[in-house]
């Protein structure tokens, strides 16, 4: 890669240090130029007309992210965020008295509510698998866990609090011996690294264009295979993911384009295409090569600064990196380097339920590169951190 034209072409890069990638990526100027040339083009033209005049550009967002996910475009539906989309997937779902759900420790809250939700109304159970030494979800116990109560495997594959790989594909190698429906939440994996759904094995894929794909907000996408339709029932029918049949009943749009909508930011998705386009010519390989050595590099830099310890777990982990300083509060640590100009963000208890009830270390200082990221930003913003724990703060 060239960092350096990449950063040129990144107008945020000229202000900040951007270490909230998980949070949201930094805008190509590609990809702005899109979403503004189409708001443009709306208000010289007209909405609808505009989308008209687009159309084929919008279906090729489609095919990106097929060719992205390793799926097809047919099973593709896209949303204005993940949530939406998970929420698409798991509601199509049935599931009654004794059913089960199992998910793991990193599951990010979102999700979770919607388990206890579901266990409340319907009487299923929610079963959190342990985690392994590693502090990954423990896939021989996930497949001891396995017989006839389990309707739905959910994970998340990287969670929101840290830097952790689940072992996705060994997952879905125990979902598919089972015959039990896996849902992967990839919304920190897709753009981060090579997320491929037939490798991985899963059923159905929720994410976001806004992190690490570095699209806009209020883009969100949902991946499902075909063999996967005949066993969901979209919660929403509306007009653009069925047609009336001109008596009493209606039929569902083929493929995954059942669980969309017909209203959508047509700005926003070109947007997305123009996002993963770029990821798709840089290349997912050497996305995920880069983003890795950054998350370990920045790890190595803070674990050697006294009094800040990092808390990813995992035997393989990414760009994400959580840490705590001994003696000051999260907040105060965050806002310190904010006002140094360096982008982090801070972990939620109340995002990361499970995980909280097992290590108790929530909030962390959450710091996340990107590729675009250079060595030097994460010096910088190890030795703001030292010089502001040497200013003698309060244990």
């Amino acid at each position: 890669m060239d960092i350096a034209a990449l950063r040129r072409d990144t107008p945020g890069c000229a202000h900040r240090v951007h270490l909230d990638n998980a949070g949201s990526g930094l805008l190509s100027r590609p990809t702005l130029e899109t979403v503004v040339s189409h708001l443009e083009l709306e208000a010289r033209i007209g909405g609808y007309q505009a989308a008209a005049q687009e159309q084929r550009a919008v279906e090729a967002v489609y095919e990106d992210i097929a060719a992205l996910l390793g799926g097809r475009p047919d099973e593709v539906a896209l949303f204005d965020n993940a949530t939406h989309a998970w929420q698409a997937a798991f509601c199509a779902l049935s599931f009654g008295p004794g059913d089960r759900i199992l998910t793991g420790r990193a599951e990010y809250g979102s999700n979770v509510l919607a388990y206890l939700r579901t266990a409340q109304r319907t009487g299923a159970e929610v079963v959190v698998v342990p985690n392994d030494p590693s502090g990954a979800l423990d896939t021989a116990a996930l497949a001891a866990l396995m017989d006839d109560r389990v309707k739905l495997v959910g994970v998340t594959h990287v969670p929101t609090g840290g830097g952790l790989v689940n072992p996705a594909a060994a997952i879905g190698g125990i979902t598919r011996r089972a015959g039990v429906p896996f849902l992967l939440d990839a919304t920190q994996s897709v753009g981060q690294f090579p997320v491929d759904v037939r490798e991985i094995g899963c059923d159905m894929l929720a994410a976001t264009g806004r992190k690490f794909l570095r699209g806009p907000r209020g883009t969100g996408f949902l991946w499902v295979r075909t063999e996967m339709l005949e066993h969901l029932a979209p919660h929403v029918a509306e007009i653009g993911s069925a047609a009336w049949d001109g008596a009493r009943g209606f039929t569902w749009h083929r493929g995954a384009r059942r669980f969309g909508t017909r209203e959508m930011s047509c700005a926003n998705v070109l947007g997305l295409g123009s996002a993963v386009h770029q990821a798709l010519r840089l290349g997912l390989d050497d996305i995920g090569r880069r983003t890795a050595a950054l998350g370990e590099h920045l790890r190595r830099r803070l674990a050697a600064v006294p009094r800040v310890t990092t808390h990813d777990l995992g035997s393989e982990r990414c760009a994400i990196v959580t840490a705590k300083v001994d003696g000051i509060p999260t907040a105060d640590v965050a806002t310190a380097l904010t006002r140094h100009g360096i982008n982090v963000s801070t972990t939620v208890p109340g995002h990361a339920q499970f995980d909280t009830e097992d290590r108790g270390v929530h909030p962390l200082v959450r710091f996340s590169p990107h590729y675009y990221t250079t060595e030097d930003e994460l010096d910088r913003a190890v030795e703001v951190l030292t010089l502001f724990l040497e200013k003698g703060q309060p244990r």
